[in-house]
């Protein structure tokens, strides 16, 4: 029997492990301890967890111990369970009574055995087996059911041969035993119940962060893409600021939450991409709206060259009237060059029209000449400038395809984004979601957008978010308006952004020390952009 002081102290242990579940963030490591705890309290050998099943008519193994024959099985150690599950119910649908863990589930009812192989109304044949196989005695047990706070039984706790604490042998688990196993049983099933619910709700608020770039990605695949990479770059360069031991970053250390509130920012760092026109997000050439109007351009080319070939024609039959040959042959000469020109004024403009990193000021220049050079008679009849001013301001854009006005609808997505994130009530371990996922627009020298922070008043994790957007930008192979850089190219703008107060220097120096931008790469971008990275010649880079 036990004393009263072993059974304070096993009631102790009892309230220490019943805390020490309730937080527990993993559910394998959180089943692991219940049934390291279980067996501890009430000195076993072995145990075995069951979970229900999700359809509610198995048992499945969780977890497996017994520690005499150091078998490890589930949980975290990564050995799995071959085991198949154990039925509630025969062919028939009558009730599996003659199998322990599946009688205490069906009838909620503990059961105590002094001895598997005299005990009757219960097949131990498979035990038996494992005897056989192993040379292991087992003898009692002790079958607990786990209910929830709904009173729904969610598993069963089985616990194998109690050792006597002074002698070893195998003895009878006592009514203390017992009260402490459905003791722990009943917390244990809260505490995993409520992991379940967390988790459940974890899920549920991703898979709602799912559905907002799905609706994103369904207005533009191009920035669907984007919402996925910046994420896992992001976690990739603060892991590797995380294990910094030394340097501006030594001190900067995460916790299992604060990697899910980083992850959870990045994912949303976007989100007020809802907010912008599809012809704006999508805009790969720069006079696409709705559709690419340079067609209405080349169609009104192709009215100038008819309206030349009318005007010539006209001058050659009056020519010919007067028998002048010298006179037509200059006439066709003349159409000829006028043709020439038109095709030499479209293709240039068609070559304007796809937006590349620089227009020089010459080229802007022949853009407003055509425009206002050229007239064409439109459908009304009236004689019009080629190009209206719209279509100019269009074309003559220095770099990319939007204009001044587009570029402020573009970068109101992370306004919205940051009134969007405000409006919930975050739970104080994801508070900062908005901070982290509202500044990646920012600049270290204040410069950035929408509310020019300096870097002193960022977070680590908001000017990593930073650097993953600028470097995702510039390497994607996905969007319509350019080609994903080469590797190289791409680190060496990244360095002038460090020299001239753009991005954090000492994120950038970790983001090339640890090869953080290669890993990347080899994960998404084209093998052809993978090129050789010379180090030594990044701009600003300080080993």
């Amino acid at each position: 029997m036990d004393t009263l002081e072993s059974l304070f102290r096993r009631l102790e242990q009892l309230n220490e492990i019943g805390a020490a579940l309730s937080k527990e963030r993993d559910i394998e490591r959180l089943l692991e301890n219940i049934l390291v705890a279980a067996k501890t309290i009430t000195h076993a050998d072995g145990g075995t967890l069951y979970r229900m099943s999700e359809d509610g008519r198995s048992l499945r193994f969780e977890i497996v111990r017994t520690d005499s024959l150091r078998i490890a099985l589930g949980g975290t150690t990564g050995n799995p369970i071959s085991f198949p599950n154990v039925p509630l119910y025969d062919e028939r649908g009558e009730p599996n009574n003659s199998m322990i863990a599946a009688f205490a589930a069906l009838h909620d009812e503990t059961v105590n055995i002094a001895d598997a192989y005299t005990e009757a109304g219960f097949d131990f044949s498979g035990t038996r087996k494992f005897d056989e196989r192993t040379g292991y005695r087992s003898k009692s047990f002790l079958t607990v059911p786990m209910k929830n706070h709904e009173n729904e039984i969610i598993g069963v706790l089985q616990l194998l041969n109690c050792l006597d604490p002074e002698t070893g042998a195998v003895v009878t688990f006592s009514a203390a035993d017992r009260r402490l196993a459905e003791s722990l049983a009943s917390q244990a099933a809260i505490a995993l119940t409520n992991r379940q619910l967390v988790v459940q709700l974890e899920e549920l608020f991703e898979s709602f962060i799912s559905l907002i770039n799905l609706a994103i990605d369904e207005k533009s695949p191009y920035t669907g893409g984007h919402c996925e990479r910046v994420p896992v770059l992001t976690m990739m360069l603060a892991e590797a600021a995380n294990e910094a031991v030394e340097g501006p970053l030594a001190e900067f250390v995460m916790s299992d939450k604060d990697r899910y509130e980083l992850k959870i920012a990045g994912l949303l760092h976007d989100c007020g991409k809802v907010t912008t026109p599809v012809h704006v997000v999508d805009k790969a050439t720069k006079l696409q709206t709705i559709f690419d109007r340079i067609h209405l351009v080349d169609t009104r080319f192709e009215i100038l060259k008819r309206d030349a070939e009318l005007d010539a024609l006209k001058r050659i039959l009056a020519l010919r009237e007067s028998r002048d040959p010298a006179a037509e042959i200059a006439a066709w000469t003349d159409l000829e060059r006028e043709r020439r020109a038109i095709e030499a004024d479209r293709d240039f403009l068609r070559k304007s029209n796809v937006g590349g990193e620089a227009m020089s000021p010459e080229d802007q220049q022949r853009v407003r000449d055509i425009g206002l050079r050229r007239k064409w008679r439109n459908v009304d009849g009236v004689e019009a400038d080629f190009l209206s001013a719209d279509e100019i301001e269009n074309l003559t854009i220095r770099a990319g395809t939007l204009t001044q006005k587009e570029r402020e609808i573009i970068n109101y997505h992370i306004v919205a984004t940051i009134k969007m994130l405000e409006q919930l009530p975050w739970p104080k371990h994801l508070k900062n979601v908005p901070e982290y996922a509202g500044g990646h627009h920012e600049r270290m020298d204040g410069k950035g957008y929408p509310k020019g922070l300096t870097r002193e008043q960022m977070s680590v994790q908001a000017r990593t978010m930073g650097i993953a957007d600028i470097f995702e930008a510039l390497t994607a192979k996905d969007r319509p308006y350019k080609h994903g850089m080469k590797l190289s190219e791409a680190i060496r703008i990244l360095g002038n952004f460090r020299l001239n107060g753009h991005i954090d220097p000492d994120l950038f120096d970790v983001f090339i020390r640890e090869r953080v931008y290669l890993s990347y790469a080899e994960r998404f971008l084209d093998p052809r952009q993978i090129d050789e990275v010379d180090v030594a010649a990044i701009p600003g880079y300080q080993p």
